[in-house]
């Protein structure tokens, strides 16, 4: 699929994973919308890569469908990636005997599966109103973004692994239900990735090194640009459909 003469909606693409997704997608001519909580790093990301910037809570009908609409009125929307999440870890039952906190399950599946969902309804109501782009009927194309704690969740990762397992599960259904509008749906699952998440600093690199260890090769966290590579192939490979591809290095992760 050629996004040159289309609009891209980016979740969580003022730093990290999205950042990269979103630099490659302008690079290949896509008018980007980026979605953000933090205004100050999400505009600078927008104005990096010529685009727009709109603060949204993903969970949030009303605001996602403001970053829907301005990236209609920058030319016809054909992608959506669903990068924006966050993790909360904690054991079920904690060394105190006290249950893990119900509040905070229901957020991170608030904004990793149903932000996830919202933003995906939204984007896919958008683009099956547009012109198709090719004799396939092809409309658009959406990949989200999971992670292996969806198969090989660790110790306290039990509301992170739900939300993400769910990502992974809802893809093929999805992907059936917007086969009718020509509208594509993948997935991809992350290992360990070079993010701001780990922080800088001497103390950093050598947790990071720490990990790097287990992957199976390169024995290294993977870059963010080798991640938004694997998205822009499932974006743009046409045959590519209702499938969640492991990005990993080969890792399986161990109980903790």
């Amino acid at each position: 699929m050629d996004v040159s003469n289309g609009s891209a909606i980016i979740t969580g693409g003022g730093s990290g994973l999205g950042e990269a997704c979103a630099k490659q997608l302008a690079a290949l001519g896509a008018q980007c919308v980026i979605v953000d909580l933090n205004e100050e790093k999400g505009a600078a990301v927008a104005s990096d890569v010529g685009g727009s910037f709109v603060k949204a809570d993903v969970s949030n009908t009303e605001e996602v469908q403001v970053a829907v609409d301005a990236a209609v009125a920058l030319a016809p929307l054909r992608v959506l990636v669903n990068a924006a999440g966050i993790g909360m870890a904690g054991r079920t039952v904690d060394r105190n005997g006290e249950p893990f906190s119900l509040e905070i399950f229901d957020m991170v599946l608030r904004i990793n599966l149903l932000g996830t969902f919202n933003c995906l309804r939204l984007a896919a109501a958008a683009m099956s109103k547009t012109d198709p782009l090719d004799s396939d009927g092809q409309r658009g194309s959406i990949v989200n973004l999971a992670s292996v704690a969806a198969f090989d969740g660790q110790i306290g990762q039990c509301a992170y692994s739900a939300s993400k397992g769910g990502v992974v599960g809802m893809t093929l259904p999805i992907a059936r239900d917007l086969s009718a509008t020509g509208i594509r749906v993948n997935t991809v699952a992350p290992g360990l990735f070079d993010t701001p998440i780990y922080g800088e600093g001497e103390g950093s690199e050598a947790f990071k090194s720490r990990l790097g260890a287990n992957v199976l090769f390169p024995k290294r966290l993977g870059y963010s640009d080798e991640l938004a590579s694997m998205v822009i192939e499932l974006l743009t490979n046409d045959y590519m459909n209702g499938e969640v591809v492991r990005a990993d290095g080969g890792i399986r992760m161990p109980p903790k």
